[in-house]
This record gives C-alpha cells, sequence and structure tokens, in this order.
C-alpha cells in the first residue's frame, strides 16, 4: 500500500514560503497556486492547449474528450478537473464522446503570448488522481514554441490506477522522435493526494513521488534546454476507452509549485 503524504497544502499569510520536497539546496519559488479561492486564477493559467479554438484536444492520441472550462473548478483549496461523459462537437468537426478539464500556463490561442514558461528548475504538484478506469491524469511540461518534442511528463497514469509513467521526448540527431520512460508501481494512488515532482537542470532530470526518487535520466542528448509552460490535465481514453458503466471522473490538485536556483 503506497503511504499517503502529509501535505502542507496551503500557507497562511505571514508564513515561510515552501520549500521543496525532495530536493535541499537554495531554492527561490518563482510560481505557485494553492487555489485557495473560489475560481481559476485565469492570470496564472487557461484552461486549453496553444491551439485552443472553442476548446481542444490532443487528436494525436486518438483521445476521447474535448476540454472545456466548464470541467475546472476551484474550491475549498483544491482544484477539480472534472471528466464527463457528454458528446460534444468540437471546432474540429468531430464529435467527442466526452468534456474534461484541464489547465496550462500557456496560451488563450495560437497567437498570444504564454502566460509562464521555465527553464529549469524544480516542479511539483500535490494530486489525487480518479479512481476510474480509462483516464489518463497528468502532469507535464511542453516547449514555449508548441511543438513537441521535447517534452517532460512528470506524471502520468495511462489507463491505470496503480502503474505511474514518467517520460522525457526528444529527437536524435537524424530528427526521428525518441522518448524514454520510467514507471513505478504501487496500490493507492486514488486514495489520497500525492506528491509528484521532476528535478530539470542542464545535465538531469530526476523524478520524485512523495519525496522520494523513483527515475533518473541524465543522457545529455535527452536533457531540454527550452521554455517550456506547465499543465495539468485528465484525458479520457489513453489508451482504452472508460468502461460501459463509467460515466465521470475527477482529478484533484491541493497546490502545483515551481522553484528555481
Amino acid at each position: 500500500m503506497l503511504l499517503l503524504v502529509a501535505c502542507a497544502c496551503s500557507s497562511a499569510p505571514g508564513t515561510p514560503a515552501p520549500r521543496p520536497t525532495a530536493v535541499p539546496g537554495d531554492w527561490r519559488l518563482v510560481f505557485h497556486d494553492d487555489f485557495d479561492g473560489s475560481r481559476l486564477d485565469k492570470d496564472r493559467w487557461t484552461t486549453c492547449y496553444d491551439w485552443n479554438e472553442d476548446g481542444c484536444t490532443i487528436s494525436s492520441n486518438n483521445e476521447l474528450e474535448w476540454y472545456q472550462p466548464s470541467q475546472v473548478t476551484v474550491g475549498g483549496g483544491t482544484l477539480t478537473l472534472t471528466a464527463q461523459r457528454r458528446a460534444i462537437r468540437g471546432s474540429d468537426g468531430k464529435v467527442y464522446p466526452w468534456v474534461s478539464g484541464m489547465i496550462s500556463t500557456g496560451r488563450d490561442n495560437w497567437y498570444a503570448e504564454p502566460r509562464e514558461t521555465f527553464t529549469y528548475g524544480y516542479f511539483e504538484a500535490a494530486i489525487r488522481i480518479p479512481a476510474q478506469g480509462g483516464m489518463a491524469p497528468a502532469f507535464w511540461m511542453m516547449p514555449a514554441s508548441k511543438y513537441t518534442p521535447p517534452e517532460i511528463d512528470i506524471m502520468e497514469f495511462l489507463g491505470t490506477t496503480s502503474e505511474l509513467s514518467m517520460f522525457v521526448h526528444w529527437r536524435n540527431a537524424e530528427g526521428e522522435k525518441r522518448k524514454q520512460q520510467g514507471t513505478f508501481t504501487a496500490a493507492g494512488f486514488p486514495d489520497g493526494f500525492h506528491v509528484f515532482g521532476v528535478l530539470w537542470e542542464k545535465d538531469r532530470l530526476v523524478w520524485y513521488v512523495d519525496g522520494v526518487e523513483r527515475f533518473r535520466v541524465t543522457a545529455p542528448e535527452r536533457i531540454p534546454h527550452v521554455p517550456m509552460e506547465v499543465l495539468v490535465n485528465l484525458a479520457v481514453g489513453l489508451p482504452d476507452a472508460p468502461p460501459s458503466g463509467t460515466d465521470s471522473a475527477r482529478m484533484l490538485v491541493d497546490w502545483v509549485r515551481v522553484w528555481q536556483r
């Protein structure tokens, strides 16, 4: 059984700034959201990818959801991303059987400027994944250039609630797409909040779960060196559709934080 982490999730006025869970050192908190209000902070987050046109999805993954702002709510100190089985026609003309929610520090549309981008640092979020099958909750980073790879997937559960996937994506010298995956399997992820993090430096990527290192990449050609946006999303049907009896699921986020040296 996975140990549930006890999060010091919100900071009262006048209390010291939170420190990274896993990585000691002289860190400066450069971005954070504890979701303490009653609505999403639109200065920090948009509710779609950079290709937002009245919603969005990643068509290359054959995902089943069309992301909508209505599926993103904030209350009680928590961000909630809700997936619902409800057919909707996307602006691409296709009908999607699910709607769901996501947040990104990126753009409101293809031609706008991203809200926040980061090059290197320690990235961490306290997240409770849904228990339902067929869901693909993720906490990850994509380039401010709007094109991947590179890509850093801090946390992905691909149709499972017990096997965490951690990826780095890159192009080799011939321009071909490549990826390296790490996995960590444990029971209990949907039972409470867990802290997922990645240390991104010029010479390494190190992934952490509840403060414990679970995966490391040091090969130079695999380490990104470009500004990136931060994203949290609840995809549906990646890789398989939810069971017929599943009509909704929720992903909860207590906080998101970024530190740099």
